[in-house]
Formats: C-alpha cells, structure tokens, sequence
C-alpha cells in the first residue's frame, strides 16, 4: 500500500504559522485548518483566521463550517480530514495540516481514541449538573473520580472537564484508563515540522497579537455575536479571546489582560502537549531556508 505523503505544521499561538506557509507552502499545496475554534463562522478576529489574502493564496479547508453554537467534535475532524488528504492527493497536491489543537494532531496521527462517542443526553445532563453545582464542583468531581485527567487539564477548562464526566457516565471508566496510540497510522507518511520560540519572545508576541485583535475589531465581533445569542451555552464562546467578555463586571482593560495571561498559559500547555510527538523536525519560525532544506531533502516542493 502506498502511503499517503502529507505535511504537519504545528506550534503555539502567535508562533508564526500563517507567515511561514505564505512563505514556503503556496504552491501545490492545500491547508486543512487544524484550529477547533476556526471551523465557527463569525468568529474571525480571536480565533487568528486566515485573512481573504491568506485564503485567496492557498486553497484552505475545514473553516467556517459551523454556526457557533454547534458541536465538533475530534472524531469528526479526524473523518474530514482523512477525506480531504485523499481529494488533494487526487489534485496532484500536497495536504498541509496546520493549526494549534494539538488534540486533532493527536488522535489524526496516532488514530482516534477508543473513548465512547459523545451521547448528547449524557452531555445534556452533564451540563445541567454543571449549571447546577457550579464549575468548582465539577473539577472536584474530576479529582475524585479520574485523578490521572485531573492533573492534565487545567481546571479553567470546562469544556474537556465536562467530557471526561461524560465518559465517566457513559462507561464506567475514567477517561485516563482508555489506550492512547502512540505509533503513527499505517497509512500515512507525515513530515512533521514544529515551531517553537523562546518564553520571553513568545509572550511578546501574544501581547502584540492581543492588542491587535483588539485594533482590528474585536470588540465589535463579540458585539455582534451576543445578537446572535451568544452565551457560555455556546461551544464556541468557551474559546480564549470570547469567553472573558462573558464574565460581568470586567472592563475591556481587564478583559485584555485575562485573554493574554489566558493565551500565555494555553501556549505552556501546547508546547507541552507538542513536545510528547514523535518524529517532529524542530524550527524557529524564522528559519525559512532550514525548512526549505527539509522540504527539498524529502522530496516535498517549496515556494
């Protein structure tokens, strides 16, 4: 069997990624978005979806797919994406993933998990409980009933805290104790380039970044999603840059430097998450002649 030759380019926020692939990937090349936050349409300025520019210069996949209070899930994304690699490779071109969810990296690799599907009574119920007996609770709930999750997620994130009750339910089980593959999927054949920055110039870049979502909008895209209805109901208002403008009584100064301590830390997590990959080639976003090497050694083209 042959196996299907695709190119994965990962990193943390603000890295660079978007730079680096108008710089080496325009041509012959088609991006499947990696990002859980750009599948939502209208969530533009936060989520750092790729301007009509970026989007005009390479064709791009798997954005704008969902009204924002829909549900995606990993399996789902996994399905899409392994379509997609088969329509492109047909076009004669190459499928670039690139985005920062670390966990579609993950389970696209490696195969997805053999955790029960989402069962949206279980998840209704889990919410309700939530609502109920406030998010404290539901961490506490965590710790108590599946220790090993409790120490990977944070205790901010609702949304994988809320899951790992939901598998609980439906399974008996907790959500640590399903196998986890670690050996990339027979079928493919992944170049895998990741991209990393120092702490201190990392967190520069997220504040830079921050203030510029602030410039180009931002506050207005909110806005314009509470007329919507937007609530913390929503899947995608639990995104960093969204969900702190549903906290009351915060100021917009405020709100800017939760979203950056909140960008910061989710960085932490990525690289983290990152690093436990195998076979990835490691380089510094500026280093376009390192990964155009790369490329040209494994016999990939490059602009």
């Amino acid at each position: 069997m042959n196996k299907k030759k695709l190119i994965v380019l990962f990193g943390p926020t603000a890295v660079g990624k978007t730079a680096m692939t108008l710089a080496l990937f325009k041509d012959h090349y088609e991006i499947i978005n990696s990002d859980s936050v750009q599948v939502y349409k209208y969530l533009d300025i936060a989520s750092a979806k790729p301007d009509r520019y970026t989007q005009s210069q390479i064709p791009h996949h798997l954005i704008d797919l969902l009204e924002p209070y829909e549900q995606f899930t990993v399996g789902t994304y996994c399905s899409m994406a392994d379509r997609l690699v088969d329509e492109i490779l047909s076009r004669g071109n190459y499928p670039l993933l690139t985005g920062g969810t670390a966990y579609y990296f993950r389970q696209f690799l490696y195969g997805v998990a053999s955790t029960p599907e989402s069962d949206p009574v279980v998840r209704e119920r889990v919410q309700d409980e939530i609502k109920e007996r406030g998010k404290g609770w539901a961490y506490s709930y965590l710790c108590q009933i599946d220790p090993v999750s409790s120490e990977r997620i944070n205790p901010n994130d609702i949304y994988r805290i809320s899951r790992a009750i939901e598998v609980y339910y439906q399974s008996g089980r907790p959500l640590s104790s399903f196998k986890i593959n670690t050996e990339t999927r027979g079928s493919l054949d992944p170049l895998i380039i990741g991209l990393h920055l120092e702490k201190s110039e990392l967190d520069r870049r997220i504040e830079l970044r921050v203030d510029e979502m602030f410039k180009n909008g931002l506050v207005e895209e909110i806005e314009n999603l509470k007329q919507m209805g937007a609530d913390l109901s929503w899947p995608a208002m639990q995104a960093i840059g969204y969900k702190e403008f549903f906290i009351p009584g915060l100021s917009l100064d405020e709100i800017r430097h939760r979203i950056i301590v909140a960008t910061r830390q989710y960085a932490k997590r990525q690289m983290t998450f990152f690093r436990s990959f195998k076979n990835v080639n490691w380089f510094s976003p500026s280093d376009y002649e390192g990964i155009s090497n790369l490329l040209m050694e494994q016999g990939y083209p490059h602009s």
